[in-house]
């Protein structure tokens, strides 16, 4: 009997001892929110090379209504912005690498990006399409792209949605989007591919250029995106949007970089 109860001593030590091990993973992970806050900075990664939505103005300084969201959100979260350059090509691997908080740079929320990033609500919304002169026919249907050259930036959703639904167009793929544009203004290709709002600028700033919807693809919402797991930031986010959508604030964005105004849709 002494033997017995002994051995159950034992065993409750043991499975006590493994049930505080089994709490220390929890109780150790980190939590976005909770570490931004604590440290008084929030970390966002932004593009800068992709005008209205982020560019550097005459001044040299950082704008757009990205900027102005993570301005506005740092500012709802009572701590310091710590604005951080990424490119469409290294933006999530940069969230991913803890290099930034959260990512504010015109992301399109898809499944496959979905298997590395969790995505708030849309904050703002555009129409993907391409761009081209007066003088070339509207499409409706993307077979009528047929032979039409269309400068876009490489791996972006507009380079896979045209490879696989217009495959008659000819595709020419640059780094960025600047490339693409570039390549349009002078002549390179006949058409470029981008949302409505980087048109519009495209428009704005070279008033000698045609730049007419050519083709519309869809509209395409924009997202921020957190990693996997910071369920606190993602809800914190989306009461953010929620409370500024309530009070007009972002409806003031989107009118003063898109000069439109959009219902936006909900995940």
């Amino acid at each position: 009997m002494r033997l017995f109860r002994t051995l159950a001593a034992a065993v409750a030590v043991c499975a006590t001892v493994a049930l505080s091990s089994a709490a220390l993973p929890s109780a150790a992970k980190a939590d976005a929110l909770q570490n931004v806050l604590s440290a008084g900075k929030l970390r966002v990664g932004v593009l800068l090379d992709a005008a209205p939505w982020g560019f550097k103005d005459a001044k040299g300084e950082a704008a757009g209504l990205d900027i102005d969201l993570a301005k506005l959100m740092a500012a709802d979260m009572g701590v310091k912005l710590d604005l951080v350059q990424v490119t469409g090509a290294n933006r999530i691997p940069s969230l991913l690498a803890n290099k930034v908080d959260v990512l504010i740079a015109a992301a399109g929320a898809t499944p496959e990006r979905a298997q590395q990033v969790t995505f708030s609500q849309p904050y703002a919304a555009v129409n993907l399409g391409v761009y081209g002169p007066k003088a070339m026919a509207t499409a409706t249907d993307p077979a009528e792209l047929k032979g039409h050259s269309i400068g876009v930036a490489k791996g972006s959703t507009l380079d896979i949605w045209l490879t696989d639904n217009a495959p008659g167009a000819k595709l020419v793929r640059f780094e960025d989007t600047p490339g693409a544009i570039a390549a349009y203004l002078a002549g390179q290709v006949e058409t470029f591919a981008e949302n409505s709002a980087i048109a519009l600028k495209v428009s704005e700033d070279n008033p000698g250029k045609d730049v007419e919807l050519k083709f519309l693809i869809r509209q395409s919402p924009a997202h921020v995106a957190v990693r996997h797991g910071e369920q606190d930031m993602v809800n914190w986010i989306n009461t953010f949007l929620f409370y500024n959508r309530l009070n007009g604030k972002l409806s003031a964005l989107q009118m003063k970089w898109f000069k439109e105004k959009q219902t936006l849709p909900q995940m």
